[in-house]
């Protein structure tokens, strides 16, 4: 019986440089992000599935074409009547990336507001997995909802994945974003946040208090990335170190910590093994890093059959 991976958060429209003043247009977002990788390196005994809500115009039509030619199950995404899906755009200048976003308005952030779906979905899946971001598009009532879902998968003895992906300007105080990531984490099995983003919000001085404070939450695991620094797994207490791999030259960092945690938790759910995994992750992590865009294909990854 094949066993199934559930992503749940916002694919978003993306719009990036094409030169001469045209723009492309892609799809990608967080824990889609996750998911595409997830699929490209887990075997065919794994689903993966993505949940979101979109509307019912040509943009989400095309959107979930897009994701299921990917191979990545789109019959739990809800359509919503008379919306869209976000937009956002990337802007460059002397070669430094910048984002505008076009979102307030987005299907995806009514995707708890139907409760029973919600349930349904996260009953279906063996992994649940979701993002600071997931949560903090969302109305608080249906941010409690989530969460309250995601509680109920970790009774369960699923494996509740959670990265933090903290972005300030989606929350509306300080107070509310410390708050809620911190009732994502103490809902998960799995926490993977960046060390970057915990010392900037938190104020974690280190690693080590990175892993303290999400291990006192109860999460069970943590794997914390620390960018060319590498990355420190903690799994059920027991420590371990993954070095970065060597990247000749960094072309995009976009898709690097959505990379690196869809590599991880495939290799791990078919080895069981944190710290194998953890190499493995590092590896696809630097391919996808030495290439343009956030979605890159299998063939690039240098996986096996790919």
């Amino acid at each position: 019986m094949s066993r199934r991976f559930l992503s749940i958060g916002e694919c978003m429209v993306e719009l990036s440089q094409a030169g001469d003043g045209l723009l492309r247009k892609g799809f990608a977002g967080d824990t889609f992000n996750t998911a595409w990788y997830a699929r490209a390196c887990l075997g065919p005994d794994w689903s993966v599935d993505y949940f979101t809500a979109l509307g019912d115009d040509a943009m989400s039509d095309e959107m979930v074409a897009f994701i299921d030619k990917a191979g990545i199950g789109t019959s739990l995404i809800r359509r919503i009547r008379g919306k869209t899906p976000g937009l956002y755009m990337i802007n460059l200048k002397n070669g430094e990336r910048s984002f505008s976003y076009w979102r307030d308005s987005s299907a995806a952030r009514s995707l708890a507001a139907d409760p029973d779906s919600l349930r349904e979905a996260v009953e279906s899946a063996d992994l649940v997995y979701f993002s600071g971001i997931t949560l903090a598009i969302l109305p608080q009532e249906d941010a409690a909802t989530l969460l309250a879902e995601i509680r109920r998968a970790k009774a369960a003895g699923k494996l509740v994945v959670f990265d933090p992906n903290i972005r300030p300007r989606l929350w509306s105080s300080y107070d509310i974003m410390h708050a809620t990531i911190s009732e994502g984490a103490r809902s998960s099995v799995l926490v993977m946040p960046s060390f970057d983003d915990e010392a900037a919000h938190f104020g974690d001085d280190s690693i080590e208090a990175t892993v303290h404070r999400y291990r006192a939450l109860g999460a069970v695991h943590i794997v914390v990335k620390n960018g060319a620094a590498g990355v420190r797994l903690n799994f059920a207490g027991e420590e371990s170190f993954v070095p970065a791999e060597k990247v000749e030259q960094v072309v995009d960092t976009t898709s690097a910590g959505d990379s690196f945690n869809g590599a991880f938790l495939a290799h791990y759910l078919e080895t069981a093994d944190a710290t194998a995994a953890a190499r493995f992750a590092a590896g696809v992590a630097a391919r996808v890093v030495s290439e343009h865009g956030a979605l890159v294909a299998k063939e690039k990854l240098g996986l096996d059959g790919g």
